[in-house]
């Protein structure tokens, strides 16, 4: 392994073989995210994908991103359109698709999104792909993070010809890039920012009298590019120009200035006074006022501000410039208003609507008002006035009036102007002459004047007066403005635009030699700029690798996008860097989105103390210790701009004045461990005492000498400053980069000493920096007193460096006159890669000694302020085993890891996740990945869901539990979770996942598998069991998953992300439970599972049963309902084809049949209560379905039935006592309809139910021999799925029925009408022995058939519960709603028939037959416009008086509809409902002849309400989708968080969305 303080090989090409790196980027409705920053890199994917809010809608993606292999250059106001894929052979939903951009281009791009053939932009934002840096071949990267940066001042290098022996510092100095200030001709100031001319190299460069080209400087770069391995880059300067720019005397048009900016005018005005106020200081003509030319007190201040307030400026007017001449206005108004059919009878606007605007030229007196407005407002017929010249003169004298109100508000403002504008020039004289950081100036000199000019005066000083008419000349557009900043200001607002009042306020710090450069908004309105501009750009970025763009903030950011995008196409990856100073992370987004900034400049300088320096560190990159390990695809996260740390820029004070000479070394050392670019400027190395000034600094830097006889004024060397050292820190930082140390962590060890950590994720190798720092100059520079130990978390392999600041001699050499040298009298002492045994700073202590011990203790002995040392750190070799076998556990799951030797990890056989858990069943996984706490309690094997403490308990025992967890951890890499933290704490956690599947036969070998994996990752360090707990519970839950959905058939395997999350509710809700069995079946079947109980030696029936949710209703006797089971059957087990288990509860259910009915609550079948109607008739669906989608078909109609009450009166008896076809059984249920069932229920009372009342136990259920409708049930009792029964005496709802339902309920009547439908056609095929009933009819035996009970209820189905839209109110009192099927026939309380109910769509589902199209689609719309929620339906019209839409079970008050949740379908939301209304939409879409577009837009409304429930499914921790809502969608505290007939429902509207979808039924 290459050395960190050696050179090292760079990182390998990004075309280099790898998995692909894929972000996602979810788009949503209203997300305009434009200063949110999204780093990418060149080779990676990106993929658009949708949010909930936009799926279904025909969502088009445009970003300008040029399509890969296209060719096509970048354009920023091209965009193309991205085409989506589909990962999935799903056509129910759009969630999983995609659009894909390969990014091949380095810069800046947008993308934006409109949706259903509207242009209008729903969403938009940027993303950022990275330039790839290369040295000597494409081969030879250098990533962002391994810049190590030097600024240096172009004149300080001197003539071009010695560039390259002063440049050789920063080589030798470790630097692998130069940024240079401008090359350019400077201007008069000879400031390195201030260009005279952009297309001419400095006159410096030219010092032996030969004219150097820019072709010579571009070979340099190269030469240092090609041979020394660094880049360049260099300053552009778009912002202003110097003041002595030739080429702005023939295009003054160029800068800012009174012409083309002509509300400036006051403000150069203004800028004229002060002027001569600073002159007449100078001639002492204030001095009898108290002001003399010594100012040097804040009396004196004071006098000026009021002579400026009260003297010098108001005999100006300068207000006159937003005022109007009265006069001249009321005479056009008086010549206006003379007219009378300009007379109005009344006002027809207010005087505030009457306003003064503003000159565009900016004349004094010259605002002027709407006069129209002003005669509606003014000319008006007055009662005061008997002739017309008195009301005339009447009227004239108001608008008088009112424009002198006019003048005087704006004299208003502009004296605010004014007073702010001496407040600035006070405040700005008392920084100069006065404040303690100033540089205390005394005299007032033309030099060193009051305030700076803002403007650049034309001509000699005359008068104010004078001056002001050059305002009007032909030289009036070279009264320009100068440049500056602004503090505080919008920095995405041009502050010389108006309505910007800068210059007048004096708000503008300015910088006195340069003038603000005006492009206006395109090329066109400033030809010539743009082209000087444009030229520049190409020749600096045909030179250097990169550009720095000075002065940013104030650069106009269309102005810089232009000139970006024209230097990216002399050089595709240029590398962009800028410092801004805008205080905000948002508009530094801002910025960086729209130029394609690459690295913004941050500075160590800017903290305060070493603990804000440490966070700086921390906070400009690189991922925290321990991180999880992140798949190759993934969301796409919101990142914080890459920085260049530097710890000292170009343009601050010296640290050696702001701080002490022994801070540069350890703050240096601080930089360098930051995971991200760093840079330093030329001086600090050296030791310079005092600030490079970019202005006034003429002397050059020293050149190198290899040699030991170095003369400190003009060369340096290796002894010289901190040289040796800032070269061991800059080839560590880029060793760090180069080997993926991307990890950071840093402690405050105290007040002055700051460790940071690098560790990398890949060799669990750590390098631990431990600096001193000195922000103050210390009283002992010798002394180290206690410093705490340092606890080392492995073995030091070595000390990479120890460095400190020594002073060597008492003075320094004195300042030289040509050079800029540095404080000899400091060095450093500096050792390189040495055993700990050989550290002059620490030693092992006798603690850290135990080779046993999982930390080493270092002790510091010798360690100043100004000192610095740097740990290589490796794991024990314990650790490392650990490790090894960890990693070749998880490559199995296609993590992408060697082991800690280098090689690929090979997969022991016994460790083989997929072939172990290849050999369970569905049953087995759902004690795998699921089981509540009342589930897996039922076990007796003492096991529940986790507790973690601080947070609280999983909701599920399984893998699932901590995975829906573990997800939210991941993906904010949340390391502080209370659940991270217990792993780290102990290893309590992988136990109890381990022992509970240990504790079961059928899932011990993988518990044995977890065990094992487990074992090592306890000796691992601890702040990595987090990160690799992680990584092997995603490897096996992902596999598990997949798994589980490769025995659920193509529907399933190979759909939707959504299909495949509700398919696992199969899983989640099909278990074995003890305390729920179901019944024993008959002996003669073949194939039923079993299980020998290891406790009894007894071999046991091992079936499945299905909870109707979890957790109310996981286990016991209220786990397994008749009619939950077999409205879920359909979904969760028939299209997850798991057929056999639903063939034995089919038949376990056909065991039950008593009175002719399937019991409502399974209770094991010897303990079932037979207390619903509808049961029955789901039981009935789910055998029709069985049979259609089943290879076994209607053979299921021959398999035995065990019955365990062969008659009503029996007692339960054995399986195989008695036994029948379950055809026979099928038919007897028919058969005891038409009969009639009339039964008490046994163990009638308190002790079956509490709150039935006597009545209520009373079981009836028939036939109406008219319209075959099935009926039965009482006020008293509830038979059908609303099966609410009031439980509060304090209300006085106890024993009373919420929704008796009673009668024919319109659910029952299409389900019976659906079995009967499809009986009758297997009699006719031969596949069903029965044909018909035996029936009394007025006392005489006779015989119905199939068919006929058939052709009843068609017959009259309609008569009866149709309400059409023109249904007679008055008639019918008990109408309330019209256009809709009656929830029932027949009802006890009569008005219950017409309240409208999400029940008739379940009959348009079964029976489609029954309904006239036309009718049924009117009903499917009320339906909508009444019952339909975010997740689920009303259950009751809210217009309905008993509307009650929020369920709270805990409420036991007075108010009866509420209490004790008697309301539980009078109006909560329930979600099973809306899969057979959303069913039942798609089916009679298609039947409306007269629409032909409604099936495409009712696919597409289905689509839409579908991505709530995507949402739901996806991000519930339960991952399920509830048994209801309250009103409106809100979450219901007494729902089950996850409802199979919930989940159930949904898939099966998702199978027929992708039935219909596939077949395009009919075209449409």
């Amino acid at each position: 392994m290459a050395s960190p303080t050696s050179s090292s090989p760079r990182a390998a090409s990004p075309t280099a073989s790898r998995l692909e790196e894929i972000r996602q980027l979810m788009l949503n409705d209203g997300e305009h995210k434009n200063s949110t920053l999204y780093r990418l890199q060149k080779g990676w994917l990106l993929h658009f994908v949708l949010g909930p809010d936009l799926q279904a809608r025909k969502v088009r993606v445009f970003s300008n991103h040029p399509p890969h292999g296209s060719n096509k250059p970048f354009s920023r106001h091209e965009f193309y359109e991205l085409g989506w894929q589909s990962p999935s052979k799903s056509q129910c939903d759009d969630s999983d698709n995609f659009c894909e951009i390969q990014l091949h281009q380095a810069g800046s791009f947008q993308y934006y999104f409109t949706s259903d053939n509207c242009n209008n932009q729903l969403g938009s934002g940027y993303f950022i792909v990275d330039p790839v840096l290369t040295l000597s071949s494409d081969m030879d990267v250098l990533p962002l993070d391994c810049i190590t940066l030097q600024t240096v001042l172009m004149k300080c290098l001197g003539p071009f010809s010695e560039w390259e022996k002063r440049l050789s510092v920063a080589k030798e100095a470790g630097y692998n890039m130069i940024h240079f200030t401008p090359i350019q001709q400077l201007g008069d100031s000879n400031s390195s920012y201030s260009l005279r001319d952009q297309l001419m190299l400095h006159e410096t460069l030219h010092g032996d009298g030969k004219k150097v080209t820019f072709d010579q400087v571009e070979a340099l770069v190269k030469k240092m590019q090609n041979e020394w391995g660094m880049l360049s880059v260099c300053d552009v300067v778009w912002n202003h120009t110097s003041f002595d720019s030739p080429w702005l005397m023939e295009h003054p048009e160029c800068a800012y200035n009174v012409v083309n900016a002509p509300h400036l005018r006051p403000a150069y005005v203004l800028d004229r006074i002060l002027w001569h106020f600073t002159l007449d200081i100078i001639e002492g003509k204030w001095e009898s006022k108290g002001i003399p030319k010594i100012v040097n007190n804040e009396e004196q201040l004071n006098r000026i501000h009021n002579e400026l307030t009260w003297a010098v400026i108001p005999k100006h007017r300068l207000e006159e410039y937003y005022q109007c001449n009265v006069d001249i206005i009321l005479e056009l108004f008086r010549d206006a208003a003379g007219t009378s059919d300009t007379v109005f009878e009344k006002r027809l606007c207010e005087p505030a609507d009457v306003k003064l605007n503003q000159d565009p030229d900016y004349r004094r007196l010259r605002c002027y008002v709407d006069l129209h407005k002003a005669l509606q407002c003014f000319n008006i017929k007055r009662d005061d006035s008997l002739t017309e010249p008195a009301r005339l003169e009447k009227c004239c004298s108001a608008f008088r009036a009112h424009l002198e109100e006019l003048n005087k508000k704006a004299a208003e403002v502009m004296f605010d102007d004014l007073r702010n504008a001496v407040n600035n020039v006070i405040a700005n004289m008392r920084y100069f002459h006065l404040e303690a950081h100033g540089p205390h100036l005394e005299e007032v000199t033309k030099e060193n004047p009051c305030v700076r000019k803002y403007f650049r005066h034309w001509g000699p000083d005359t008068s104010v007066r004078d001056e002001e008419l050059l305002m009007n000349e032909e030289k009036a557009p070279f009264l320009q403005i100068g440049n500056g900043w602004v503090m505080n200001a919008d920095p995405l607002a041009n502050f010389a635009e108006p309505p910007a009042k800068v210059y007048l306020r004096r708000e503008l710090i300015c910088w006195g030699d340069s003038v603000k450069l005006r492009y206006g908004n395109r090329p066109e309105e400033c030809p010539y700029l743009w082209e000087h501009m444009l030229k520049y750009t190409r020749q600096v970025a045909k030179i250097f690798h990169g550009v720095r763009i000075d002065n940013c903030h104030n650069t106009p950011i269309h102005v810089a996008e232009y000139l970006l995008d024209e230097a990216r196409k002399v050089r595709p990856d240029l590398y962009v860097i800028a410092e801004l100073f805008t205080s905000s992370e948002y508009t530094d987004n801002m910025f960086v989105n729209r130029m394609g900034i690459n690295s913004l400049i941050r500075e160590a300088m800017s903290a305060g103390d070493s603990h804000e320096e440490g966070r700086l560190v921390y906070r400009y990159g690189g991922l925290p210790v321990g991180s999880f390990l992140q798949p190759h695809v993934r969301p796409l996260q919101p990142s914080v701009a890459h920085a260049l740390f530097m710890d000292i820029t170009h343009d601050n004070q010296c640290p050696i004045q702001v701080r002490s000479v022994y801070d540069l070394l350890p703050s240096a050392a601080l930089v360098s461990m930051a995971c991200c670019a760093v840079g330093s400027t030329r001086g600090y190395d050296e030791l310079v005492s005092h600030q490079i000034h970019v202005v006034d600094e003429n002397r050059h830097y020293t050149t190198w000498n290899e040699s030991s006889n170095v003369d400190p004024t003009c060369e340096v060397g290796f002894n010289s400053g901190i040289i040796a050292a800032k070269r061991a820190l800059n080839l560590l930082h880029q060793w760090l980069g180069d080997m993926k140390y991307s990890q950071v962590y840093v402690d405050q060890v105290d007040e002055h000493i700051v460790a940071v950590t690098r560790h990398c994720p890949n060799s669990h190798q750590s390098v631990i920096l431990v600096a001193r720092t000195a922000f103050r100059h210390p009283s002992n520079p010798h002394y180290t007193g206690h410093v705490p130990p340092l606890c080392v978390p492995g073995i030091i392999d070595e000390i990479i460096l120890e460095a400190k600041m020594v002073q060597i001699n008492p003075e320094p050499i004195a300042k030289c006159a040509t050079h800029i040298n540095g404080m000899s009298n400091y060095s450093v002492e500096l050792q390189q890669h040495i055993k700990l045994l050989a550290s002059g700073m620490c030693e092992l202590s006798d603690h850290g000694a135990d080779t046993n011990a999982p930390v080493q203790e270092i002790d510091f002995i010798n360690f100043p302020p100004g000192s610095c040392i740097a740990f290589k750190v490796s794991l024990k070799n314990s650790a490392r085993g650990s490790l090894s076998a960890l990693r070749n556990c998880i490559s199995q799951f296609g993590y992408r890891v060697r082991s800690l030797s280098g090689n690929s990890p090979s997969i022991p056989r016994d460790l083989d996740f997929a072939g172990i858990a290849s050999k369970l069943s569905l049953a087995d996984m759902n004690r795998v990945l699921y089981r509540c706490e009342v589930e897996e309690r039922d076990d007796g094997k003492g096991y529940g869901p986790y507790h973690v403490p601080k947070f609280g308990s999983l909701v599920y025992c399984g893998l699932q539990g901590y995975m829906s967890l573990l997800a939210k951890i991941r993906s904010t890499n949340d390391l502080g979770h209370p659940l991270c933290e217990n792993l780290r704490q102990g290893d309590w956690m992988p136990g109890v996942i381990a022992n509970r599947l240990k504790a079961h036969a059928r899932t011990r070998q993988l518990g044995k598998w977890f065990e094992a994996v487990f074992q090592p990752l306890s000796r691992v360090p601890r702040y990595l069991i987090p990160c690799y707990f992680d990584a092997v519970m995603v490897g096996a839950y992902t596999v598990v998953l997949e798994m589980c959905w490769k025995k659920m058939g193509p529907f399933v395997n190979d759909g939707s992300s959504f299909v495949r999350a509700l398919a696992l509710g199969s899983v989640q809700m099909c278990s074995v439970v003890k305390t729920a069995p179901l019944p024993e079946l008959s002996p003669s079947l073949s194939g039923i599972p079993t299980n020998i109980n290891e406790e009894s030696g007894k071999r046991e029936q091992e079936v499945v049963t299905m909870a109707a949710g979890l957790p109310h209703f996981a286990a016991g006797f209220m786990r397994c309902w008749g009619r939950d089971t077999f409205i879920a059957m359909p979904g969760l087990m028939l299209l997850t084809e798991r057929f056999d288990e639903a063939k034995y509860i089919i038949l376990a259910f056909a065991g039950t049949l008593r009175h002719g009915v399937i019991p409502n609550l399974l209770g094991g079948g010897v303990h079932a209560r037979y207390n619903c109607r509808d049961a029955v008739w789901f039981w009935l669906y789910c055998i029709q379905l069985y049979c259609k989608m089943s290879k076994e078909g209607t053979a299921l109609l021959e398999c035995p039935v065990s019955r365990i009450f062969p008659s009503d009166d029996s007692e339960a008896q054995p399986a195989g006592f008695t036994e029948q076809k379950l055809c026979d059984v099928v038919h007897e249920a028919l058969q005891r309809h038409v009969e009639g069932i009339s039964y008490r229920e046994r163990h009638a009372g308190v002790g079956l139910d509490q709150n039935m009342s006597h009545q209520g136990f009373n079981v009836t259920v028939g036939v109406d021999p008219v319209t075959g409708f099935p009926f039965g049930g009482s006020e008293y009792n509830c038979g059908t799925w609303m099966d609410k029964v009031g439980e509060s005496e304090r209300a006085g709802t106890k024993g009373k029925p919420a929704t008796p339902r009673d009668g024919s309920a319109v659910e029952i009547v299409g389900l019976c009408k659906a079995a009967l439908h499809w009986l009758s056609q297997l009699n006719e095929d031969g596949k069903y022995p029965y044909s018909d009933f035996s029936v009394r009819i007025d006392g005489k035996p006779c015989k119905l058939t199939y068919k006929e009970w058939d052709a009843k209820i068609k017959a009259h189905f309609e008569q009866n519960f149709w309400v059409p839209p023109d249904a007679n109110k008055q008639a019918n009192k008990l109408i309330n709603k019209r256009g809709m099927y009656k929830d029932s026939v027949g009802a006890t309380q009569f008005w219950a028939d017409y309240q409208l109910r999400p029940n008739y769509p379940i009959a348009m589902v079964v029976a489609p037959e029954l309904f006239v199209p036309e009718h049924a689609w009117i009903a499917l719309q009320t339906c909508e416009k009444y019952l339909l929620g975010p997740l689920g339906m009303k259950t009751l019209d809210p217009e309905d008086w008993g509307y009650v839409g929020d369920y709270d079970n805990s409420y036991d008050g007075p108010d009866g509809k509420r209490a004790r949740g008697f309301n539980y379908h009078l109006g909560p939301e329930w979600v099973w409902p809306i899969g057979y209304f959303l069913r039942a939409k798609l089916h009679f879409s298609r039947l409306q002849d007269k629409q032909p577009d409604l099936f495409r837009e009712t696919v597409t409304g289905v689509q839409k309400i579908l991505t709530r429930h995507h949402k739901e499914v996806s991000t519930s921790v339960w991952r399920g989708i509830p048994e209801l809502t309250n009103s409106k969608g809100k979450y219901c505290k007494d729902s089950c968080p996850t409802q199979a007939w919930s989940m159930s429902c949904i898939l099966e509207l998702l199978y027929d969305l992708d039935k219909l979808v596939k077949s395009n039924v009919g075209g449409k």
